[in-house]
């Protein structure tokens, strides 16, 4: 079960960063700015969330940045050691697999850049969304919502 853990972290980390590199070295959207993918569904621009979500504690500073890092890394280390522990659904490995990776992408892009890459930005019904979000943040929601619903009591789960 394990494998499944590695597996889908690894397959989270790859999808992460080839999409940052689509976004970044292909599409350029740090140089255009912009690109309507699905205006104003789905839109690309640039972002760099040196912060936690949407930018708290954003303040730049070397030390927030090496401290984050070692936080995602510790996290990653304790969610993997309760997968192994106590996990007994391949979908509960999959979701920590899912966090686990997305975890590692967004410190990954924190030790090769002064933040995280974000470039998705998705608005809709004349609302307009102000941040941005990139496929790590999308597996780690998934991979949470995951955990909430398929760890536990399997009787429990199953009504």
């Amino acid at each position: 079960m394990m494998r499944l853990l590695a597996l889908s972290a690894f397959l989270a980390f790859v999808i992460d960063q080839a999409s940052k590199w689509l976004a970044f070295s292909v599409l350029r959207v740090g140089e255009r700015g912009r690109v309507d993918v699905f205006d104003p569904f789905l839109v690309f621009r640039p972002g760099m969330n040196q912060g936690i979500n949407f930018g708290l504690f954003a303040d730049g500073s070397p030390g927030l940045r090496i401290t984050l890092i070692l936080i995602a890394v510790a996290l990653c280390a304790v969610l993997t050691f309760w997968a192994k522990r106590s996990f007994t659904r391949p979908i509960a490995f999959v979701s920590a697999g899912l966090i686990v990776g997305g975890a590692l992408a967004n410190a990954w892009d924190r030790v090769m850049h002064p933040g995280v890459l974000d470039f998705i930005n998705m608005s809709c019904c004349g609302l307009n969304n102000p941040y941005l979000f990139n496929l790590a943040d999308v597996f780690i929601f998934a991979g949470a919502a995951g955990l909430i619903l398929f760890t536990g009591d399997e009787n429990k789960n199953a009504a």
